[in-house]
């Protein structure tokens, strides 16, 4: 099964990234949107999995974040991966990644233990969108100008949901598998 460990984006700043998209939206750039309920923040992506790897990422899950808290993440600015002159995905930032990347970094290497290759300069980001042409790049780059230092809000992380990815032609389904609660 195809699985990744995730933060989901509180519900209620869901409404503040679809006016970003719909933004986004008028530039007329082939784009394909993040649907609300599938936004989140990945913190590992493992591909396909099976059951005994599950487990073992349960446990690592488990054992990892009893040195961790509930913490605040501030949701501010857009920014593109790999570069604007390439445009491919198109995400929302966090201005305060801190305790955020401490908390990836220690899962990345107990999942490396057991496997898994590390993340290469991870970068907190909620992917809201991505670009399938070069169609309007030249609007679709100034938007992202007029973009890149907007506030979208706070959230309170408290939990983590490892999820099971299903693929489909109309986009991915996520299903959770697991949650882990932070303590407070």
């Amino acid at each position: 099964m195809r699985t990744f460990l995730a933060i989901d984006l509180d519900s209620e700043l869901h409404q503040k990234v679809i006016e970003i998209q719909k933004k986004l939206k008028e530039t007329k750039a082939d784009i394909k949107f993040v649907t609300p309920e599938n936004l989140h923040f990945t913190l590992k992506f493992f591909g396909n999995i099976d059951e005994k790897q599950l487990n073992e990422i349960s446990n690592i899950v488990k054992k990892s974040i009893e040195d961790f808290h509930e913490f605040e993440l501030h949701l501010k600015g857009i920014g593109v991966f790999p570069n604007k002159k390439y445009i491919r995905v198109i995400w929302i930032g966090v201005d305060n990644p801190e305790y955020f990347i401490k908390l990836q970094k220690k899962l990345d290497i107990e999942f490396n233990k057991i496997g898994f290759d590390l993340e290469r300069d991870y970068v907190p980001h909620l992917t809201i969108g991505r670009v399938k042409t070069a169609r309007n790049k030249d609007r679709l780059i100034k938007k992202i100008n007029e973009l890149e230092n907007v506030t979208v809000g706070s959230m309170k992380v408290k939990e983590l949901s490892l999820k099971k990815s299903i693929l489909r032609p109309e986009g991915p389904k996520y299903k959770d598998l697991q949650i882990f609660t932070l303590s407070k």
